[in-house]
């Protein structure tokens, strides 16, 4: 009877959200509340609403509770294409500054999900520590963004650690908002820095509590984690490190892929080690 109860409970919420009572993105009522407005356990009421997520109607979200699912998260292609950032509006008026990094290609003006930062705090990760060439624990300023596309939920976390050389040379990248998005690069270009190079490095992982909470993902849901390094031309040593946080729904990776010199077409009758051992020649009879 429980199991039939549950599976009834899953039915109806089904229903309910198909017909609007909550939109996309909304948050479901507590547990609790549902279970009382059914007349069931909170277990129960936890097993019906595990149907739906299962499903891919609901997830949980860290911080918020249980929220619809949007039927679409747009997917951006991301390539290795660095382009002139030319987003920026100031006095009206279309303006360029720092660079679009593939992860936001296009005209769009992305928006602040939250408040932007700026603070001079620990940099307690020994590998963006290790990749920035400072001691774990140093202070270092540090900029913090979420943003995404207007009318979605944010697409990324950008956290950016400068070094103190970096800092000493254009103090304005510590301003949130003076130097506009992205434009704290054209201040260190511009303090001698430039041209900048950058290295990425990706991987998959699991989002902590924290990450999962502001991009609106459940804990369950793995990550892109993009650790873009950027190299002074000054001194060819690391200048600032900034690490991107994407949920994984949200992002394809696009790549061309080019052929080493071995593996060029037609391909040679003879490898670097010498005819064939096995087979017969073409003259062979």
């Amino acid at each position: 009877m429980a199991v039939i109860r549950y599976r009834e409970i899953a039915d109806n919420l089904r229903k309910r959200i198909q017909n609007g009572e909550w939109a996309p993105g909304e948050r479901l009522p507590r547990h609790a509340d549902l279970a009382r407005e059914y007349g069931v356990s909170r277990n129960a009421m936890a097993r019906a609403i595990s149907v739906l997520e299962d499903e891919g109607r609901l997830w949980a979200v860290p911080r918020r509770g249980t929220v619809v699912r949007p039927a679409k998260r747009r997917v951006i292609l991301r390539t290795n294409i660095v382009r002139r950032n030319t987003r920026h509006v100031v006095d009206g008026k279309p303006a360029a500054g720092g660079y679009s990094f593939p992860a936001a290609q296009g005209d769009e003006l992305w928006i602040h999900h939250i408040e932007p930062t700026v603070t001079e705090e620990p940099l307690t990760d020994a590998r963006l520590a290790h990749m920035l060439n400072v001691e774990v624990g140093a202070t270092i300023c540090c900029r913090r963004r979420v943003t995404g596309p207007p009318g979605e939920p944010p697409f990324q976390i950008s956290t950016t650690w400068i070094h103190p050389r970096g800092v000493a040379d254009a103090p304005l990248v510590k301003d949130p908002y003076g130097t506009g998005p992205g434009a704290w690069i054209d201040r260190l270009e511009e303090a001698g820095h430039g041209p900048i190079e950058w290295l990425e490095r990706r991987r998959a992982r699991m989002p902590d509590q924290q990450e999962a909470a502001l991009l609106q993902i459940p804990v369950s849901l793995p990550v892109w984690e993009i650790v873009r390094i950027g190299y002074s031309a000054k001194d060819g040593n690391a200048l600032e490190v900034t690490q991107v946080i994407i949920p994984s729904d949200r992002m394809e990776e696009v790549s061309r892929l080019e052929r080493d010199e071995s593996a060029k077409w037609p391909h040679p009758d003879h490898g670097p080690d010498g005819p064939p051992v096995a087979g017969r020649r073409r003259d062979d009879h």
